[in-house]
């Protein structure tokens, strides 16, 4: 079989990865590679990429875009052997082709840069519009015989979603109808909208000639607006979440206010597609492999590798900030702190807590202001005190929101129990999974999740809000822990007497405890049962 996957991001290329869609993207086509298919994946040129990779220009051609005749190339690179090793590119049936289409367009506000902050009364205005550009690339280097027609056209999030408008809406790529079309969801909160008309970053400004359906493609709460995702909702063939639980969850309204994550207001475009046998979950998957060590990683290794990480972030800038240098005497007093236990032969028997991820709302919002206490009193902070009750510590290592950012810092200050690395190393991220005791996600929702999948494999037990794929990857004292809740008291609430349980586990019952590691480490999400299943219930 012939499929073409068209995403905004891919790990496979160094600097096309900002979530966890680029581990998608470079682990499913391999894959389904693996059982005999030949995968073409395809993303925008963000950073020059054929100076870094050998590579073969396939193609150099125009095509119509906001008034103007624009010039495209499509370009194959051959990715490092390393690459490989996760799975071969190339075998006697099936093989990945890595591609990329360059313009100016995607590199004018800056090399390397995946996605683009506007203001917000203009949200997605400059990604729209590139990414609307590169939706119609695509389409015409399969219209000009550049790209093999394929048998299926798989496209990621909202950032592909204007390919399934124009098949079904402009006549030039009418011939196009014939592919089977999937759309994957990865996160249902990013929809990409953008107005109709009177914006240079609006559909008719993209596509001037283009008659449309707007009971289809327009955002049902702002109806002078183009949603993509619900366009690709409604047109695509088949609709994927990437977890069974989430692909139940999003016919849902939403509730915010109450901590209730559903549709994000297209509930009912997703209820039409389940109820037409349209919509289905898959689980996402995890390499398992040669790369994966057993080594066990010491709290000084880990300190060591944090240290070598700050002073790399300080480096950068000239001036320091304060998240920086609180964590690096935090590294420095706890190097110092570990040297004297062992030198007197006290065992510090404390769990050791970590979290790796994204600093968003979603991420965060349970570990900020507790709404089971008075005053404005942070989660987050009880936390760290119960886990200093048992002479533990917390790692978490993130970046984004700057206010959430900040919050950390000043927490930090206050608990010297609490290490914040406010940036991200590979080197460091694999040290925290290999070297943690728990692993902490409370999430609001999550459509599937990868820390809690990487950090089970290195051995860590997760405690995770039982949502999303979340659910569908740890059972509660079997790998981890979960809680629930329908307010978001109730789940702060779950959350702080569950936690409470699980360092309880950790301190008086090392048998039940090492049981839940071993099980933690055995859990399986194999990419090939996952592939397997796109090709039956997906592409057929």
């Amino acid at each position: 079989m012939q499929i073409l996957m068209v995403a905004a991001e891919n790990d496979a290329i160094e600097g096309a990865k900002v979530g966890g869609m680029a581990d998608v993207i470079r682990d499913a086509p391999l894959a389904l590679a693996e059982q005999g298919h030949h995968v073409s994946v395809i993303i925008p040129d963000y950073g020059d990429y054929a100076q870094y990779y050998p590579s073969r220009q396939i193609a150099c051609f125009s095509l119509s875009f906001a008034g103007s005749i624009e010039q495209v190339t499509l370009t194959e690179l051959e990715l490092p052997s390393f690459k490989a090793e996760k799975g071969s590119t190339k075998n006697q049936q099936g093989c990945v082709r890595q591609m990329v289409i360059s313009h100016a367009i995607f590199t004018e506000q800056g090399i390397g840069r995946v996605y683009l902050d506007d203001e917000s009364s203009r949200p997605f205005a400059s990604d729209a519009s590139k990414y609307a550009l590169f939706n119609a690339a695509v389409l015409e280097a399969l219209t000009q015989n550049h790209l093999a027609c394929p048998d299926v056209l798989h496209l990621h999030d909202w950032h592909s979603a204007l390919i399934t408008v124009l098949i079904e809406y402009a006549s030039r790529y009418q011939a196009l109808k014939s592919i089977t079309s999937v759309f994957t969801v990865h996160n249902l909160a990013l929809q990409g909208i953008r107005p109709l008309q009177g914006d240079e970053s609006s559909l008719e400004a993209w596509f001037g000639s283009l008659s449309y359906d707007g009971q289809v493609i327009c955002d049902p709460r702002y109806p002078h607006c183009i949603n993509p995702m619900r366009a690709a909702i409604n047109l695509a063939d088949k609709v994927h979440f990437v977890s069974p639980t989430y692909a139940q969850e999003v016919l849902l309204a939403s509730e915010h206010s109450q901590g209730l994550y559903g549709g994000e207001g297209l509930e009912q475009d997703l209820l039409n597609a389940n109820n037409e046998q349209r919509l289905v979950g898959i689980l996402n998957g995890c390499q398992y492999d040669s790369l994966v060590s057993d080594n066990v990683v010491s709290r000084e290794q880990l300190l060591t590798t944090a240290k070598h990480e700050l002073l790399t972030w300080i480096a950068r800038s000239e001036q320091l900030s304060s998240s920086h240098y609180i964590a690096s005497q935090r590294v420095i007093a706890w190097l110092e702190q570990d040297k004297i236990t062992n030198d007197t032969s006290v065992t510090n028997t404390g769990p050791l807590v970590t979290s790796v991820g994204r600093l968003t709302d979603q991420k965060m919002l349970l570990l900020r202001k507790d709404q089971t206490v008075s005053g404005n009193v942070s989660l987050l902070s009880r936390l760290l005190e119960k886990l200093a009750e048992a002479n533990g510590r917390l790692i978490i290592l993130s970046s984004g929101d700057r206010k959430i950012a900040l919050e950390l810092t000043q927490l930090m200050a206050q608990h010297n129990n609490f290490l914040f690395l406010n940036g991200y190393g590979q080197a460091l991220s694999d040290v925290i999974y290999r070297s943690g005791d728990l692993f902490l996600m409370p999430s609001s929702y999550e459509p599937c999740g990868i820390s809690q999948m990487l950090a089970l494999r290195a051995g860590q037990p997760c405690l995770v809000h039982a949502v999303g794929g979340l659910k569908d990857t740890v059972q509660h004292l079997e790998n981890g822990f979960c809680f629930t809740g329908n307010t978001i008291a109730e789940q702060q609430e779950q959350l702080m007497t569950v936690f409470s349980q699980a360092i309880h586990l950790f301190q008086q019952d090392n048998s039940c405890w090492q049981q839940l590691v071993t099980c933690a480490k055995q859990s399986r999400f194999s990419w090939q049962e996952s592939v397997a299943r796109y090709v039956r219930e997906l592409y057929s």
